[in-house]
């Protein structure tokens, strides 16, 4: 005991010697502790900070901790005192079978930074293990001329105890023939021999029993018993003898169960009986029983058993050939079992860290060790990842190895990483076990809210009621948690005059946005802001977008009537001579709508007239035209009743009342141009020509034209006492013009005004429209192109 805790303080010694000499070589040289086996869980093994001249505040500030390789914790490290303690009660017979010494090894890793120091835990023996023969009752048959000092084997106990604790020596209770010898077989274990002492005679005593007891050198010692019965047999003097003393043979550990190991051989003089051979296991141990079997007539030694490389390298069977007479041979066999590569890699994971925050490179993600039970290329290993993962592993001591992150990490593009961790044995064939594991990375706010359209336009009728919903934006963010909420507001508009935050308003959390009062298109048709949107991080991040808003008109404004006027006052009354033609323009009802689009689309009808069928009215520019010739029976006064209507739904509309006179000889309402006159004497003329030929062929016919023109004349020189025309020089002003040509006036008209002489109102009483670019014709033309113009028009009657 002494001298163990001498040589303990030695390696203390060493221990500290080194770890002042550098921190970073603390791994290089295991600290060593001793501890007696079946000691109870909690147990005091020793103090780590103390032994390798560590700090205690040290173990804790770095997250020491044991770790092992067999992924059993059977130590615990107090990070307060330094202590190491054992969790659970050791039993060196599990632990280390027939090793010795029984050494464990267990690593200590810190961290912060990463650092491994070698510790190795050797159990100590007791003895707890009582020797055991596996036959209680052993059989010998003795032939009666075996001469004095014959040896014939025992078999031996077996004690599951290591050391002076293992099995000391053989006794046999006191006899006259026999007493033990102690021999040592090639596994160092010892047997027992029986020496003959006195010679046997058959005639004299053919049996004898005696105990034979199996002493261990504990303290106090254990024993174990068997009985042995000696049978005497008569004659036989020719032992077997084996073709030879040393059998060696090496067997894959995969062999198949059956198969033949090895078959050995013996020969006997003897005849007989004495010269029948039958083969056994001597001394061989409940590992070799169950393992292999010997066919007693052939000599076959046979596979029962799958062999483990790992467990057992060798065996050391002695085979024992007897005669039938009792005596026998003896041999060795050695059986050496080949590894082959039939255990995979193990990883054994010490720590992993997961989330990982994204963009924090070089940060250790997992510490793990890898092992392969097997030897030589057999347990040899290489590890590896993906090559497509911005991870990266580096090896540590005692196949210790980091996972560490190569590159930053984008959470946005990556939320995961499944990691496989491979690891191959060089072995043949190789095998390989993969560990999978899952890297979660966490989010930082390094995006900024993205809106799905960069602008957005709304549409939304006029009219409206107050917060109506008139859309949405929408924006998002790739981030996640707080950093991806993101909230909406107006930003300031860039027209100083807008009222925005009496127009809209906007929901913050989903970015609806609403009409906080009543649009009219009229006073505003559009207008357009900035939407912000930002998310919640530290420090949060923003962007914008356009929002058009377009008010749609909607028809709330009937037409307007500008012509006649319809200010309650007497109408108008328009001047039609009883001459006209069909299609002739009595006058044009113009009117305006204050709407847009469709809505202002007017379209005109005739809705109540005195005399239906007389007069119509075109639909689109609501000039009034008569519709057919007039004649002396029709009324001289006529009212009609316009309708003007929008293109709105529902449609609005409005009416109009004319006036219409019918009067005798009014056929030239309008002053001729000057440019007109050569052509009229052109048609004066060729009117003379026409008359003197008529005259020429019939008087009667020439008779009836002067009639005829005396009537014509008679009729002018009436309406040119009625009343005087005059002719505007000038347009109508510009707000009576339509420019677009849906039922205002247009640009390319003018207009006379005919007044009644002597009214003294001034009323308007005629308009007929005069084409600029006017072409002298005489009556003759004008009658031939008055049905053209008549089919040229629509009515509405």
């Amino acid at each position: 005991m002494e001298n163990g805790r001498a040589r303990t303080q030695q390696i203390r010694q060493v221990l500290l010697l080194f770890v002042l000499l550098g921190m970073s070589q603390a791994g290089s040289e295991p600290g060593s502790f001793s501890v007696a086996e079946e000691m109870q869980s909690g147990s005091f093994v020793g103090n780590l900070a103390k032994d390798l001249g560590l700090k205690v505040r040290e173990l804790s500030l770095r997250g020491a901790q044991v770790v092992s390789n067999d992924k059993k914790q059977r130590l615990q490290l107090d990070l307060n005192t330094g202590d190491l303690l054992l969790s659970e009660t050791l039993d060196r017979e599990e632990l280390c079978g027939s090793i010795q010494p029984c050494v464990l090894h267990f690593q200590v890793l810190m961290k912060n930074p990463t650092q491994f120091l070698q510790i190795e835990l050797q159990v100590r023996d007791i003895n707890d293990h009582s020797p055991i023969f596996l036959e209680k009752q052993m059989l010998l048959e003795i032939p009666e001329n075996s001469p004095v000092g014959a040896v014939f084997l025992l078999e031996s106990a077996e004690d599951l105890d290591v050391g002076i604790n293992a099995v000391k020596t053989y006794t046999i209770s006191p006899n006259s023939h026999f007493h033990i010898k102690m021999r040592v077989n090639p596994d160092n274990r010892k047997y027992p021999e029986l020496v003959l002492d006195r010679a046997l005679d058959y005639e004299e005593r053919p049996e004898l029993s005696f105990i034979l007891t199996a002493l261990d050198g504990g303290s106090p010692p254990r024993s174990g018993t068997a009985l042995v019965k000696v049978v005497v047999v008569d004659i036989n003097d020719n032992s077997p003898e084996f073709e030879q003393a040393f059998y060696e043979v090496k067997i894959p550990e995969n062999s198949i169960l059956g198969s033949l190991v090895l078959t050995v051989s013996a020969w006997d003089l003897d005849s007989g009986t004495n010269g029948e051979i039958c083969y056994t296991l001597s001394h061989a141990s409940e590992d070799i029983r169950k393992t292999f079997e010997i066919n007693q007539q052939s000599g076959d030694i046979t596979l029962t058993a799958p062999l483990d490389f790992e467990t057992i390298e060798s065996y050391s069977i002695i085979i024992q050939a007897t005669d039938g007479g009792g005596l026998f041979g003896k041999s060795t066999v050695r059986i050496q079992v080949m590894d082959v590569n039939d255990n995979a890699p193990e990883i054994t994971v010490s720590s992993i860290t997961s989330p990982i925050p994204e963009n924090t490179p070089e940060t250790v993600v997992m510490v793990f060790s890898i092992q392969d039970i097997d030897s030589g290329d057999n347990g040899r290993i290489v590890c590896s990842i993906p090559e497509d993962l911005p991870f990266v592993l580096k090896s540590s001591v005692e196949n210790y190895y980091t996972l560490e992150i190569e590159r930053p990490l984008d959470r946005e593009s990556t939320a995961e990483y499944n990691i496989t961790i491979t690891v191959t044995d060089l072995g043949i064939p190789r095998l390989k076990t993969e560990y999978n594991t899952t890297v979660l990375v966490s989010d930082i706010n390094d995006n900024a809210p993205t809106f799905t359209q960069t602008s957005y336009t709304l549409f939304v009728r006029e009219n409206n009621s107050p917060a109506l919903h008139i859309g949405s934006v929408s924006a998002t963010d790739r981030d996640s948690g707080t950093n991806a909420q993101v909230t909406y507001s107006l930003l300031p508009p860039q027209d100083p005059h807008l009222p925005l935050a009496s127009l809209v308003s906007i929901n913050t959390d989903n970015g609806h946005l609403f009409a906080l009062r009543s649009l009219d298109y009229e006073a505003l048709q559009e207008f357009e802001f900035h939407v912000g949107a930002a998310d919640r991080g530290s420090p949060a991040l923003s962007s914008k977008a356009l929002v058009r808003v377009l008010v749609l008109d909607a028809n709330d404004n009937s037409p307007f009537v500008l012509y006649p006027l319809q200010n309650g006052s007497a109408p108008c009354t328009e001047l039609v001579p009883r001459a006209a033609e069909p299609g002739y323009l009595v006058t044009k009802v113009v009117a305006v709508d204050g709407d847009s689009g469709q809505n202002a689309w007017l379209s005109y009808q005739l809705l109540k007239a005195t005399e239906p069928g007389l007069f119509g009215v075109w639909a689109h520019n609501g000039e009034v035209r008569t519709a057919r010739l007039l004649s002396e029976r029709d009324a001289a006064k006529h009212r009609l009743v316009v309708l003007v209507k929008d293109n709105g739904e529902p449609p609005r509309s409005v009416t109009a009342t004319l006036q219409v006179l019918l009067v005798d000889g009014f056929s030239q309402p309008y002053l001729s141009l000057p440019e007109a006159a050569p052509a009229q004497a052109q048609t004066e003329s060729l009117t003379v020509y026409l008359v003197v030929a008529l005259a020429s062929v019939s008087s009667l016919f020439l008779l009836s034209v002067l009639l005829l023109v005396a009537v014509r004349l008679c009729r002018r020189s009436r309406a040119a006492s009625v009343g005087r025309c005059l002719v505007p020089e000038g347009p109508f002003p510009g707000h009576l013009v339509d420019v677009s040509g849906t039922g205002t006036l247009s640009q390319s008209y003018q207009y006379e005004v005919c007044l009644t002489g002597g009214s003294g109102t001034n009323e308007f009483k005629f308009l007929k429209p005069v084409i600029p670019n006017i072409q002298a014709k005489g009556p003759g033309k004008n009658s031939e192109e008055n049905p053209t113009l008549q089919n040229s028009f629509e009515f509405n009657f």
